[in-house]
């Protein structure tokens, strides 16, 4: 007969709960990160795409993923990396909460096969990331978008990752949501939904961090979705010009470029189209 292990899982109140085999619960930290800049020529919104794919190439991404592997406590059982033409890259990452044992590697130590219970378990965990760099057709404007799913199963969390990787790309907006699917049981066949004390991912995300942004929060409490996103507090118009700098500026083309440059990074936190007037943060 195959007995099922137990493990602990920290729940509300901190306090370890016996957990009747392991922890099932599914855990999502999904990322949409924005960088916005102004290209005024053809050449220079080429030059800004090809400064992107080679700055957040497959290999990068990966040692960005490798890295957030390492801060989960997580295993790597396998890596996929594609860079895309004419832009773009793609990793993604298989991820397992236990080391998996080679049972025809010799250093390995294997259960015996004879006598005990032996008990697989499978871990449906990944990360993956997928770059977008494009540009406007017109306006000079540039939009580079970086997607990013940290998925993982049993006590580890992704949510341990999430400073680290804030800093790992230069980010204007930031949407966040944090989704615990599933459930698992305790020893006396109880359900748990959640196994931490969670009202928002901004109780994750470092001060300093959280004090350059300005955040909104969009939770349902009763399904385990958290959403927050957040845009930068302070416009400094040369940290966004690429190819000219502000000093080569008129005060009218300042104000043209600011207007466009706010217009679109307010089209992109509202999720909607705004007319081109007013200017909403």
């Amino acid at each position: 007969m195959i007995q099922q292990p137990k493990s602990k899982v920290f729940h509300n109140n901190h306090k370890p709960l016996q957990l009747y085999g392991f922890n099932n619960l599914t855990k999502t930290l999904s990322f949409n990160i924005y960088d916005i800049c102004y290209a005024e020529t053809l050449e220079d919104r080429q030059a800004y795409i090809a400064y992107i794919d080679e700055e957040y190439n497959s290999e990068r991404l990966t040692g960005i993923l490798e890295q957030v592997a390492t801060i989960i406590g997580a295993n790597i059982l396998n890596i996929a990396k594609q860079d895309y033409y004419p832009q773009g890259a793609s990793v993604t990452v298989l991820i397992s909460e236990e080391k998996v044992v080679d049972p025809n590697d010799p250093q390995e130590e294997c259960p015996p096969e004879n006598g005990g219970d032996v008990v697989m378990h499978l871990d449906k965990s990944h990360l993956t990331v997928h770059t977008y760099p494009e540009s406007h057709p017109e306006n000079g404007i540039c939009t580079f978008r970086v997607d990013i799913d940290v998925s993982t199963c049993g006590k580890i969390s992704p949510l341990k990752a999430l400073n680290f990787l804030l800093d790992s790309f230069d980010s204007d907006i930031v949407n966040l949501d944090y989704r615990v699917r599933g459930f698992t049981r305790r020893v006396d066949g109880t359900k748990i939904f959640i196994d931490q004390k969670l009202n928002s991912i901004q109780n994750f995300i470092a001060s300093d961090t959280l004090s350059r942004y300005h955040s909104v929060d969009l939770n349902v409490y009763q399904d385990n979705i958290f959403h927050t996103k957040m845009i930068l507090r302070d416009f400094e118009l040369n940290n966004y010009l690429f190819g000219v700098k502000e000093e080569q500026l008129n005060i009218y083309k300042k104000r043209r470029i600011v207007k466009k440059l706010k217009k679109e990074m307010n089209e992109i936190f509202y999720a909607k189209n705004l007319p081109s007037s007013p200017v909403m943060y």
